[in-house]
């Protein structure tokens, strides 16, 4: 995930593909922590943007729950 995304993009998403923006984000975090750990990661802000992407998903997820 090169660039963040706002939250009229969530919302725009149908459920499966949020699940599966929310899939991928996770793996993506997961994968960019060990790089730092390992110290292989060039950009660190990488890891906050992907939180924050991650955070608004959930939300999202969650504003639509019944």
């Amino acid at each position: 995930m090169a660039k963040t995304l706002n939250t009229a993009d969530l919302r725009s998403k149908s459920n499966e593909e949020l699940a599966s923006f929310i899939a991928t984000t996770t793996k993506e975090l997961v994968e960019v922590r060990f790089q730092n750990y390992t110290n292989q990661l060039a950009d660190t802000s990488r890891i906050g943007k992907l939180r924050r992407d991650l955070a608004r998903a959930l939300t999202e997820k969650s504003s639509r729950a019944p």
